[in-house]
């Protein structure tokens, strides 16, 4: 009697958590669902949305089209690229770096820059932002791509920890073989280390690029001029410029939200299995 109880309970329970994981799976997918669907719905020629579940489904481009035509979309995708890109590239060149002297290097003072590092890492980059602005606006950098690479950037070095993870795992006798062969620290860094850390790579990148991406706050404080508008910072102006804007440019905002959140995950799903593999291996306690 007792086994069949407890079987019963034990069914009532899975159903009861199954129940919350499809709920709460549901309500993750819906809002993306509606934005996808948002982005093709055909509307009058001003975008304005009448009823949030029109009937009938009817879907069509005219919402990209009033988006690339009507909109500087292109010029701020265009600005979003060129930070995304430069300030990825710098910050995995500085992560890698410093992540591999603090694993290989001893010297004075290295754990307790290591522990400086940790912590501010811990705090948000948003607490900086008025100081920031008026070290840039001193050095006449506002409204400038080249302000935001060098904001993104320059914080690289706090997010050391996994990296280094990563490169402590690395046999050091590969090191010392290389050593023995005349071989220096940017040699064996350059030609043995690098070639062996692809998966860390992959995923310096990945969270170095999606950083800048789709970055608001800095934006909005650095940037004043529409033609250095990044996309993020762009959608935002175009769906508040007027009282009616929300109404008038929802639909339209809807598909460059989708143009921007499909760029990103196809980035992410082309490089998944090396971004799983760089996380798992820098996971270790360094």
């Amino acid at each position: 009697m007792k086994m069949g109880m407890t079987r019963v309970w034990r069914k009532v329970s899975d159903a009861l958590v199954y129940l919350l994981l499809a709920t709460l799976g549901i309500l993750w997918v819906l809002p993306i669902f509606y934005l996808v669907y948002t982005a093709f719905r055909v509307t009058p020629s001003t975008g304005i949305i009448n009823t949030l579940f029109p009937t009938g489904l009817r879907l069509g481009m005219g919402n990209f089209t009033r988006l690339f035509r009507d909109t500087m979309f292109a010029r701020w995708l265009g600005n979003t690229l060129i930070v995304s890109v430069s300030s990825c590239a710098l910050t995995t060149l500085f992560i890698l770096m410093v992540s591999y002297a603090f694993s290989r290097l001893r010297f004075k003072l290295r754990k307790p820059l290591m522990n400086v590092l940790l912590v501010l890492g811990m705090f948000p980059g948003f607490m900086s932002m008025i100081a920031v602005y008026f070290i840039l606006k001193a050095m006449w950098l506002t409204n400038s791509l080249f302000a935001l690479i060098l904001v993104y950037s320059g914080s690289a070095a706090l997010s050391y920890y996994i990296c280094k993870g990563f490169f402590d795992t690395v046999p050091k006798a590969m090191e010392e073989a290389a050593v023995l062969d005349g071989a220096s620290q940017p040699i064996i860094f350059l030609k043995i280390i690098l070639p062996m850390a692809k998966p860390i790579i992959v995923y310096t990148v990945l969270t170095s690029f999606i950083s800048p991406w789709c970055d608001f706050i800095f934006v909005n404080t650095i940037i004043s001029e529409r033609d250095k508008y990044t996309v993020s910072l762009g959608l935002y102006k175009m769906i508040n410029a007027e009282k009616n804007s929300f109404n008038d440019n929802f639909t339209t905002f809807c598909a460059g939200a989708f143009v921007v959140g499909t760029i990103i995950v196809s980035l992410f799903m082309s490089m998944q299995k090396y971004y799983v593999e760089g996380v798992t291996s820098g996971a270790v306690k360094g």
